[in-house]
């Protein structure tokens, strides 16, 4: 691309981290206009994608669109077609207006690949048509936990059961993100000369690596990664977001857009093994969509992702926060030597 990439908020983490220099060069080399070949093919092969998108009165949201592998097509470099219809149940819908910003992420969770693109959507003849790319790039494979998939139902057949927006996250909600080991995270920020830039990413972890607070919010680690910072640089200067958790044995989705922020510093960022920093999600507004994908995902035999299972937890964190303060803590007591070395890396 003839300019560097990244915004304000994604160059001011990247300098937090020391990584500024290093990061002009990658995104210069790997941050594209177009999808080179083997991201095309792979988007072909794809059952499912995310998509972030956000509604004409600004709220950010995440979600999941499925069909028989092939309906992502590109049949030209900046352009990917889908063949997609609108979903009045699904929040995010309002979003996926003609000429609207939009993020993409495919993810095969079976080979822990993912790519990431953004764009504009286009419609023709009023229905949706296809995505216009401005932006496309790969992921690293850690924190993806594997799994296969398999299809329940004809994908273009809507499900019977309506949508309900929940005033908070019920026990039913609560289980959910308690046990979950990965969510999809969506965040946008309004560049001026530029537009609207959207994106939709996957965090993971063990679970329960998602911790819900006696507000209602919830704290989420920040574990290495690319240091692209899309989202977070995003939150910096948007400080919106859009998450969805998926059940995976019944095809839920359970969608959530709130407000957002960083903790950069501060006691729990050292005690949670692995984190670099933490963020802040507190949902204002939680849609849950029963049998809203026509898929089913199993988990793979010792399909756990090796840089989760480095990572610490909850309760291991406040445990070393209460031994710190009751001075009985010893350095490194808290993990094994190898999630330390991680932690340093």
């Amino acid at each position: 691309m003839p300019t560097l990439p990244w915004h304000a908020g994604e160059l001011a983490l990247q300098s937090r981290t020391g990584a500024l220099a290093k990061m002009d060069d990658v995104g210069r080399r790997v941050i594209r206009d177009y999808m080179p070949d083997q991201h095309r093919e792979f988007f072909a092969q794809l059952p499912f994608v995310v998509l972030g998108a956000v509604s004409p009165d600004g709220r950010a949201w995440a979600t999941l669109r499925a069909g028989l592998p092939g309906f992502l097509d590109s049949p030209q470099p900046r352009r990917l077609d889908l063949a997609i219809a609108r979903e009045a149940a699904d929040p995010a819908d309002a979003g996926l207006a003609d000429g609207s910003a939009i993020g993409l992420l495919g993810i095969d969770l079976a080979t822990r690949r993912r790519n990431r693109m953004n764009g504009v959507l286009r419609h023709d003849a009023g229905h949706i048509s296809h995505i216009d790319v401005t932006q496309s790039f790969g992921n690293c494979p850690r924190y993806i936990q594997q799994r296969t998939v398999a299809f329940t139902r004809d994908p273009g057949e809507q499900p019977a059961i309506a949508p309900r927006t929940l005033h908070a996250l019920d026990e039913r909600a609560r289980a959910l993100v308690a046990n979950a080991d990965a969510f999809f995270v969506a965040s946008y920020v309004d560049l001026p000369g530029q537009g609207r830039q959207v994106d939709v990413s996957h965090r993971g972890g063990k679970p329960g690596f998602v911790r819900i607070d006696a507000d209602g919010g919830m704290t989420i680690p920040d574990f290495p990664g690319n240091l692209f910072f899309n989202t977070l640089g995003n939150i910096m200067i948007n400080p919106v977001a859009g998450i969805t958790f998926v059940d995976f044995d019944t095809g839920e989705l359970l969608q959530m857009s709130g407000r957002a922020d960083l903790t950069l510093d501060a006691p729990e960022v050292a005690a949670f093994q692995g984190a670099e920093r933490l963020w802040r999600f507190i949902p204002e507004v939680i849609v849950r969509r029963e049998q809203a994908l026509p898929l089913r995902w199993t988990p793979k035999e010792n399909g756990a992702a090796p840089s989760a299972l480095l990572t610490g937890d909850w309760k291991q964190a406040a445990d070393r926060m209460h031994a710190e303060a009751s001075g009985t803590y010893q350095a490194g007591s808290a993990a094994p030597a190898q999630a330390r070395a991680f932690r340093t890396r």
